[in-house]
């Protein structure tokens, strides 16, 4: 099939959602059928990474077992443990410098969502585990799952004015390039906008409920904290430096539907990674034509994900297609 796809028809990829008991907080976990090649681009100010520096293009190990995604900001890197400990039983891993132990390399990143007020902190390790064990071939859930059951967006007027944010995915099949998705947990300081239409879809809430669009003299005195996280993945073998390629351009998606992006009070992390599960069938008609199409593919996506994440999220499920605009259930602000 040539056109949209589902995340699961993605060759080699599996994703799994855990949540806390009371819903505010999770983890996800994108699980690959082998290592696969990815890289790394964090440009917010304020990220939390598992195991990224070793991603770097100069790096000797820059292949990965799995990426996670966790709320609980740095407690959420916990999650890894959980995540590790799942991938050996079901045989993950690989013996490195001729040592009888086995190796399972991951990496991932948390968001910030912390209550305002003090209290116990979830143990993400069993999250990660659990995360982990339901990452199945099968469906994938957007909205208020996983990482992004406690995600929120527009926190320029601060936390109690803010959206839902949450997880959102597109993909797409294309002849020649194969699958391409994008996953995403949104949970920005910034407000999401379609960027062809140039509507406002989530952000601060006004006095009445009203979508207030963010400007440089709200958005300069934020205190909150934001991050958006994603992943990138394509079934076309790409060498890592073309995947980093992919992760500018992808970045640029972004920034064209969340504003502001990459502040000093955001987190946002993007990780890339080929499948390897089809191979060129011509060569390049000039050097970095693979990247370029993919990346331009996956810009595109990354802006459907992002509007998925918001509008799922505004379901009374979370889980779904919103309601009509203006209907009972719709927890969305009119805007002017």
């Amino acid at each position: 099939m040539l056109g949209p796809i589902g995340f699961e028809s993605i060759r080699g990829v599996s994703v799994g959602h855990a949540e806390t008991p009371d819903g505010a907080s999770g983890v996800t976990v994108v699980r690959f059928d082998a290592s696969v090649p990815t890289v790394v681009d964090v440009r917010g100010g304020a990220s939390a990474t598992y195991d990224t520096a070793s991603l770097a293009l100069d790096a000797t190990f820059g292949r990965r077992w799995a990426i996670f995604f966790s709320g609980g900001s740095v407690y959420g890197l916990d999650a890894a443990r959980g995540v590790r400990t799942r991938l050996l039983e079901i045989g993950g891993g690989q013996r490195t410098f001729r040592n009888p132990n086995v190796v399972v390399p991951i990496s991932g990143a948390a968001l910030f969502d912390l209550p305002n007020v003090e209290g116990p902190i979830p143990d993400y390790l069993p999250l990660g585990y659990e995360a982990a064990r339901r990452a199945q071939h099968g469906p994938v859930g957007r909205g208020r799952v996983g990482a992004g059951a406690g995600a929120t967006v527009g926190k320029y007027l601060g936390r109690d004015r803010a959206m839902r944010g949450g997880i959102g995915w597109a993909a797409y099949r294309e002849r020649g390039l194969g699958a391409v998705g994008v996953l995403v947990a949104v949970n920005a300081v910034g407000a999401v906008r379609d960027p062809r239409t140039g509507r406002w879809v989530a952000g601060a809430r006004g006095p009445r409920g009203r979508l207030i669009a963010p400007r440089p003299g709200l958005v300069g005195r934020v205190r909150s904290r934001g991050t958006t996280l994603g992943l990138v993945v394509a079934e076309l073998a790409l060498d890592r430096p073309a995947l980093s390629r992919v992760a500018a351009m992808v970045h640029t998606g972004l920034a064209s539907a969340i504003v502001p992006f990459h502040s000093t009070t955001d987190g946002d992390v993007l990780f890339a990674c080929s499948t390897e599960r089809l191979r060129p069938r011509r060569r390049e008609g000039r050097t970095g034509e693979w990247a370029d199409r993919i990346g331009v593919l996956a810009a595109h996506l990354a802006v459907e994900a992002t509007l998925d994440a918001v509008r799922a999220s505004a379901s009374p499920r979370g889980r779904g297609t919103a309601p009509p605009r203006d209907s009972p259930d719709d927890p969305r602000p009119r805007t002017r």
